[in-house]
């Protein structure tokens, strides 16, 4: 049988992506020697956030498919059907990883609206 995790109150589930040391450059990129590098991973589910949050209108920032980096201390790994995941809090992720639109698909939108 085969499970889910299901994240409570403001926690997330992560599935981290392979280190990506290689540029494109094709120049290797070393390990940190004093503090490891931060890691990327794919958000796989998202709590419900705190109680307090919904009257305060806040909701969580991230959702199910983004891209975030976190750092190498966050959370705790857990094993799930021999998947290894990484459950932390919202609040201990450093960012969203999200693609730039390139300038020529803007030129082109500036291009076609005036």
């Amino acid at each position: 049988m085969r499970h889910q995790l299901r994240p409570l109150f403001d926690r997330i589930v992560i599935k981290e992506l392979e280190p990506d040391r290689m540029r494109q450059s094709g120049l290797l990129v070393p390990p940190g020697t004093h503090e490891p590098p931060p890691q990327h991973g794919i958000v796989l589910a998202v709590g419900p956030g705190l109680d307090w949050w919904a009257q305060a209108g806040v909701a969580m920032p991230v959702s199910a498919g983004d891209h975030v980096v976190f750092p190498a201390s966050a959370g705790a790994w857990v094993e799930v059907d021999e998947e290894r995941l990484l459950v932390c809090r919202v609040g201990e992720l450093l960012g969203v990883l999200e693609p730039l639109e390139s300038p020529d698909a803007r030129g082109a939108d500036t291009a076609t609206s005036g």
